[in-house]
């Protein structure tokens, strides 16, 4: 990594944190009810107990730290799927990870729904869409495989939308039988409402792990996406490492999924933009995804109440409105 790259690593966080620092305290300022600043610092840094501060506490905060983790950690799952697979298109929503962990999410709403002895809170959801996550993502790179470790792209991409369109059928026509469809609207489109401190508490704790494993194999991962030859010649063992990786990308798809819904295309725009800025050293993209991934999602997520308040705009709409345009362009490129 040159000098020059190493130093945009480091300009590309400073500027997005400060980036993410003001998109917080736009999340927790903006809202359906109109809260004055003062108010704000109080519920923060005092012990105020009124409706307004509780407002601030239990739901503002939570959100914008949810919206903070979800979006990095759908970022990094987008980069470490196109460093090992050499495919600037994967990411865990193309490929179905993302609509297999809501399906899972919808089976268990339905569980939910038949027995009322069921009672499935934060924790079994995630668990829910940590197996949908599994399966579906495992089951896609496979077949898309022509052998172990050299997965053809547009295998990938094909077998991951067919997969996808038909879970997210599947958990809408489910939803519609057993009168879940506005429940489950909120996994399909994606957003924040409802997102509480267990939320945030379960997302941080699979975060830490996620994270900490990916920057231990980042190292492993830059020598994977420089090609299958040059990794096993520098006696890196590729099959080991693809599967690490893609259980690291289960675990923080899988956990954002359980929380904020089926948001696309984070992990297909960010990593793209990063790689341009920083290259091709896994050390400083998975950080730097991190960063960005946090602030494309917090601004998303003030932008859809600003829309139509006080209704909420889907945020995977918003992702979708920017991931589409460069989705048809990578595609145009790898085709050419």
């Amino acid at each position: 990594m040159t000098n020059s790259n190493k130093r945009n690593s480091y300009i590309l966080i400073v500027c997005g944190l400060i980036l993410l620092s003001l998109g917080i305290f736009l999340s927790v300022s903006i809202g359906a009810k109109d809260i004055d600043f003062s108010t704000m610092i109080n519920s923060v840094f005092g012990n105020g107990n009124d409706i307004n501060s509780k407002i601030i506490r239990d739901v503002r905060i939570p959100r914008a730290l949810a919206g903070v983790l979800v979006g990095g950690f759908l970022a990094v799952s987008g980069a470490i799927m196109q460093g090992i697979t050499r495919n600037p298109i994967a990411e865990p929503s193309v490929i179905g990870i993302t609509q297999g962990a809501t399906f899972m999410v919808a089976i268990a709403l339905v569980l939910q729904q038949v027995n009322h002895n069921i009672v499935i809170g934060g924790f079994s959801l995630m668990i829910f869409a940590f197996i949908g996550a599994s399966i579906s993502g495992l089951f896609v790179y496979f077949i898309s495989s022509r052998s172990m470790g050299k997965t053809d792209p547009v295998k990938l991409t094909l077998a991951g939308t067919a997969l996808g369109t038909l879970l997210i059928s599947l958990a809408t026509g489910a939803a519609m039988y057993f009168n879940l469809s506005q429940q489950l609207s909120f996994w399909i489109n994606g957003g924040f409402i409802g997102v509480n401190w267990e939320g945030v508490k379960l997302l941080f704790i699979v975060g830490i792990i996620g994270m900490i494993s990916a920057m231990i194999i980042s190292k492993r991962i830059t020598i994977l996406s420089l090609g299958e030859d040059v990794a096993i010649g520098l006696g890196e063992n590729t099959n080991r490492t693809r599967f690490i990786a893609i259980v690291i990308v289960i675990l923080l798809t899988g956990a954002s999924v359980s929380v904020a819904g089926n948001i696309i295309f984070v992990g297909l725009i960010i990593p793209q933009i990063v790689k341009k800025l920083v290259g091709v050293d896994f050390k400083y993209i998975i950080p730097c995804s991190f960063v960005l991934g946090s602030v494309l999602i917090v601004y998303s997520d003030v932008i859809s109440r600003l829309i139509n308040p006080p209704y909420e705009t889907p945020i995977g709409s918003l992702t979708a409105l920017l991931g589409v345009p460069v989705f048809i362009y990578l595609i145009r490129k790898e085709v050419k």
